[in-house]
């Protein structure tokens, strides 16, 4: 997997929309990245993931916890896992913080990623608010795609290819009450099933 992947396959669509023939391949694949990437704008988060990188964030000081906390890019393991201060502001990244605790702190039971990192007292090394001066190294995302955001793709890639053979936007019959609105958004059933996942970035 890599960072923002589509999430789900040409095959699994196919399968999910009774499809047998070739003739809409490209068609069916430019709506499954499509529909990936309206995911993850309804999710505030993407689900791909990274080899061990290095990022770069600001922390910020937190009054009511009374320590540093370092909003960061999803992950879901430590394996590789670095937080590093620039104190000399010359991008040496050479003072690592040694003592912090990941948060929220029932991720890993629930299988879900940390995405806050605050820094206990206790560290050898304090951060500042000096931008971009935190260098954080980890593999980066999510492990696996959750099963719910790969039915979702289907779902809204199955809708955006419905749309080209509904050029006013709406499908069904108004005189049988089966009329849908097809517009070039996201699903409100998928937009539903994405909420669960959805992303608070900036909550402390």
């Amino acid at each position: 997997m890599t960072w923002a992947p589509d999430y789900c396959t040409l095959a699994a669509l196919k399968t999910y929309m009774r499809v047998t023939d070739t003739v809409d391949d490209a068609l069916l694949s430019e709506a499954i990245t499509q529909s990936s990437r309206l995911i993850d704008k309804a999710a505030n988060r993407q689900f791909g993931n990274t080899a061990i990188e290095a990022r770069y964030y600001t922390a910020r000081w937190d009054n009511r916890r009374n320590r540093w906390v370092i909003i960061v890019d999803d992950f879901q393991t430590v394996t590789g896992l670095l937080v590093a201060f620039d104190s000399t502001d010359d991008a040496s990244y050479g003072d690592l913080i040694d003592e912090y605790r990941l948060h929220p702190v029932n991720s890993a039971q629930r299988g879900r990623p940390w995405y806050r990192i605050e820094v206990h007292p206790d560290s050898t090394v304090q951060p500042t608010a000096a931008a971009d001066a935190v260098e954080v190294r980890v593999p980066w995302g999510w492990t696996d795609i959750p099963a719910p955001i790969v039915g979702a793709c289907k779902l809204q890639a199955s809708r955006l290819v419905n749309r080209r053979d509904s050029p006013y936007g709406t499908t069904g019959s108004p005189e049988t009450g089966s009329e849908l609105r097809l517009l070039a958004k996201i699903d409100p059933d998928v937009a539903i099933t994405v909420g669960a996942f959805w992303r608070p970035w900036g909550a402390a």
